[in-house]
């Protein structure tokens, strides 16, 4: 009766060595799993805190290793463990080096916004500000263009409008307060 080849075997068939047939390598492989697997597993597990999927990849690499080395390795000995275990750990500490070596991976929330204004941001908020100035009552509108966009004070709006202070400043309270509740109603907060 054939068995069906290791996970590893099947992997292996693409890269039997000369002199090796499939079934070599299979029978090899199997040995190792049988004995080993599962011991070696454990430990990479471990070695990676938990991490099972990375520790299967060790323990198929291992296997690589040692079938590339088939002739002088028995699979079916305890003696092979020592090496096993080492080659193990080598390859744990080789994959913890690669991770502090390369950048950390960041998502999109930690990535910092940008600290170069582009202009966007302002444009948005412009368009709208203009939108909700538009809502206004025109007498709102135009004392808020004269204060805040002119930089005129409230006696040289009064003048220039021909209202008395006090009408400038009364519209000027109901045109920050419509002007706010326009912009909270389009999820922009005027503070």
């Amino acid at each position: 009766m054939e068995t069906s080849p290791t996970p590893a075997g099947r992997a292996m068939h693409s890269r039997t060595a000369p002199g090796r047939s499939a079934q070599q390598a299979d029978g090899f492989l199997g040995a190792l799993y049988e004995r080993h697997g599962s011991v070696l597993l454990g430990f990479a597990a471990r070695l990676l805190d938990g991490d099972w999927h990375r520790a299967e990849d060790i323990v198929q690499e291992v296997a690589f290793r040692a079938w590339q080395r088939a002739d002088d390795l028995d699979p079916t000995t305890n003696a092979l463990r020592p090496w096993l275990f080492t080659v193990v750990r080598n390859l744990v500490i080789d994959v913890h080096r690669s991770r502090k070596a390369r950048p950390l991976e960041a998502d999109a929330a930690d990535i910092p916004p940008s600290s170069v204004p582009d202009g966007v941001d302002r444009t948005l908020t412009r368009q709208v500000v203009v939108a909700a100035m538009r809502e206004l009552a025109p007498c709102h509108r135009e004392v808020l263009v004269h204060v805040y966009y002119m930089g005129r004070s409230l006696p040289q709006t009064a003048k220039l409008l021909g209202v008395p202070p006090g009408t400038v400043k009364s519209r000027m309270y109901h045109a920050t307060r419509a002007l706010r509740e326009g912009l909270n109603s389009r999820g922009l907060t005027a503070a």
